[in-house]
């Protein structure tokens, strides 16, 4: 059986730090990475994917984690075709004039290459460290499925390459019936990840939560279930607490999952106000009891709350 590795999505969210869920000795970024880092063995960088770190900033995270830490980092936004603001564009790639967010399409291509050349620049501390698990690609909800966005995919893997890259689709031509069996075969011709993400469903950006692996890792992201996740806010969109009974059922299937596969991540992004990490925790003790037997005494919050093997 493979090592299921649980973590968040986050762990410098704004309504995380204002929770509590750090103690007071943890107010540096360093400190604060550092006491996430004792609990889970892996976290998503989601900065990565409003604005490219610096190498330094990279670098300071490998120094505050342990040598077995993964980092999954989210690929910046221009990337997967979300439309970016320029104000966070390096200052000198940042085009004269136009308008304030733009796309792959508004500017040259050597600017283009340049912000992907930087991207690689700030993750190469992560990756020397041995503590890069995959890049992120999540793509829009309405990038639909066509044969020019499956060349798009594969193009952008590419530019990953050598490391691992995990890829989420947000829009349900990818999954219907018919075209599930090519969206899976695609990845896997790749060796590209499937990110099975549980999310709520009956809306334009709803997917299935497939679980299935296409390569390594395997990937499962949990957004929750709110019912605001049409209108509300981000904050809205995400407030959700797992139940025990929910968290129980996922343990089952995660526990299958990891089955067949060398390295399973798993991540809550429910995120406001610590639930994550609550969830996180709890769906860790969850699975050493469904993996070892009901009998296994977890503490309340264990020393490296989100590693099974």
């Amino acid at each position: 059986m493979g090592v299921i590795k649980v973590g968040t999505s986050s762990w410098a969210d704004q309504s995380l730090l204002r929770s509590g869920w750090y103690p007071r000795s943890a107010n540096t970024p360093a400190g604060r990475l550092g006491f996430y880092a004792g609990r889970f063995p892996l976290v998503e960088v989601n900065t990565s994917y409003y604005a490219i770190p610096a190498p330094e900033v990279t670098a300071g995270w490998v120094d505050a984690t342990p040598a077995d830490f993964t980092f999954d980092v989210k690929a910046f936004s221009l990337f997967t075709g979300h439309p970016t603001s320029v104000a966070v564009l390096p200052r000198d790639l940042r085009p004269a004039g136009g308008p304030s967010r733009v796309r792959r399409r508004d500017l040259p291509e050597r600017t283009y290459d340049e912000l992907w050349s930087r991207f690689r620049a700030a993750l190469d501390p992560i990756a020397a460290a041995g503590k890069l698990g995959v890049v992120l690609l999540q793509f829009p909800p309405w990038l639909a499925r066509t044969a020019a966005a499956e060349r798009r995919i594969t193009e952008l893997a590419q530019r990953c390459r050598p490391w691992r890259v995990g890829v989420e689709l947000r829009h349900g031509s990818w999954f219907d019936s018919r075209a599930t069996p090519d969206t899976l075969a695609l990845l896997r011709a790749h060796d590209l990840s499937l990110v099975c993400v549980d999310m709520p469903q009956g809306h334009t950006s709803s997917v299935p939560p497939l679980l299935t692996a296409t390569a390594e890792p395997a990937i499962v992201r949990f957004h929750g279930h709110s019912t605001a996740w049409r209108a509300g806010d981000k904050q809205d969109k995400f407030r959700y607490a797992y139940a025990e009974q929910e968290l129980r059922h996922w343990a089952g299937r995660l526990a299958e999952l990891a089955g067949p596969t060398d390295d399973l991540h798993v991540l809550f992004n429910n995120c406001c106000a610590g639930q994550a990490q609550r969830d996180a925790t709890r769906l860790a003790q969850v699975l050493t009891e469904t993996m070892i037997g009901a009998e296994v005494d977890r503490p309340a919050v264990p020393a490296r709350a989100g590693s099974t093997g």
